[in-house]
């Protein structure tokens, strides 16, 4: 994804189209501008050609010598086409097939990705005339970016609000990337999910840990077109599609032959697995029983798989978590020292389950990223591009 057309309507958040092209623009991208008529009365053309550093279009039948048909080069030319902000009348064109426009027009002639930042009135946006519109839209392939809560032009809180600049940009980046399959040829290996350490053949210690981090992380890798090969203790979650090699463990002895068994043929490797830092010295084949008084279940250490890959490490990428309870910046930050990592993620142990989580990225005392919540599978594919 080079080249962003970026369609600006008679929405009063027109204005905000400027920060959408400075920021595209700062992340290198080229871009373009068609302007509807009603748009050019909320900001000037000459504003969004300063920024975009390109010519502004307007007018189907600008008096300007130009010598091919504008409408189909521009269409051509886009990798993807943003309308921000995307207005109910917008919408309402492109659905029924009206191209009376320089803007219409060319998303009539666009067999690229099509994006709708919706932004307008809560009446208009939530007229069902508008919901038909949209869902016969997604059929054809068209993207909606949803609005925001907050306040309105028309002084009420509601919503309509034109989802903030860098989520627009995130959005697209995202779904454009991963077309882009910027992993390929990459082997890629991840451990997921809890460990499982047995007392007898009844009782086992472990942790909350769902897998669903782990997991999100390798759908992720998949989709960004590498090589990936999954380590799992027990969980309750599907295997990823497209995983080149799912491996199912049981306790932390065995997540440590089969990763580091895998490692050295490996270009990244992320340990998102919650492994039991300490197994029973002493296994029962029988169920133990009930007796009176207390019983003493005595531990010994098991291996830290993630320590070993620091130590084994050439060329690899080699990526921890931190779930903590306290402290969680400053022990992240001794983790990735002490077992010589590229970088690592933190979070509270508390989003240990849930289907969201709020995390840091950490690549040194210098360098760290904060997050907020988001659902597991965006955090994964967050996490893989700082990679």
């Amino acid at each position: 994804m080079k080249n962003i057309l970026i369609g600006v309507t008679g929405g009063i958040s027109a204005y905000k189209s400027a920060n959408i092209i400075s920021k595209l623009k700062k992340k290198g991208y080229n871009v373009k501008v068609i302007m509807t008529e009603n748009a050019t009365k909320i900001i000037t053309p000459l504003t969004l050609e300063t920024l975009s550093r390109n010519r502004v279009y307007v007018d189907m039948w600008d008096k300007n010598p130009h010598f091919e048909v504008e409408h189909i080069s521009l269409a051509d030319w886009a990798d993807v086409v943003l309308v921000a902000p995307a207005t109910y009348n917008i919408v309402g064109k492109v659905a029924n097939g009206i191209a009376d426009d320089m803007l219409s027009t060319v998303i009539s002639a666009c067999k690229k990705p099509v994006y709708f930042a919706l932004a307008m009135n809560v009446n208009m946006y939530e007229n069902p005339i508008l919901k038909d519109n949209i869902e016969k839209l997604k059929k054809y392939g068209y993207k909606f970016i949803e609005a925001d809560e907050g306040f309105l032009a028309c002084n009420v809180n509601a919503k309509g609000r034109l989802k903030d600049e860098n989520e627009i940009i995130e959005i697209i980046e995202k779904d454009n990337i991963y077309r882009e399959k910027v992993l390929t040829g990459k082997k890629i290996l991840i451990t997921a999910g809890r460990t499982e350490e047995a007392i007898d053949p009844i009782r086992y210690l472990s942790n909350r840990s769902s897998g669903q981090m782990g997991y999100a992380l390798a759908k992720s890798a998949v989709d960004l077109g590498a090589e990936v090969v999954l380590i799992s203790g027990p969980t309750n979650l599907e295997i990823p599609t497209g995983v080149k090699e799912f491996v199912q463990v049981r306790s932390a002895q065995e997540m440590y032959d089969e990763t580091i068994k895998r490692f050295s043929k490996m270009d990244i490797a992320i340990a998102c697995a919650a492994v039991a830092d300490y197994k029973p010295k002493y296994y029962s084949n029988e169920k133990i029983k009930k007796k009176d008084g207390e019983l003493t279940i005595v531990l010994d250490r098991n291996p830290d798989i993630l320590l070993e890959m620091g130590k084994l490490k050439k060329e690899q990428i080699l990526i921890g978590f931190a779930a903590e309870t306290e402290n969680l910046i400053e022990n992240a930050i001794g983790k990735l020292e002490r077992k010589n990592l590229d970088m690592i993620v933190a979070n509270d142990a508390s989003n240990m389950q849930k289907s969201t989580n709020e995390i840091y990225i950490i690549k040194g005392k210098d360098s760290i990223k904060s997050l907020p919540e988001k659902k597991k599978e965006e955090l994964a594919y967050d996490i893989l591009m700082n990679i």
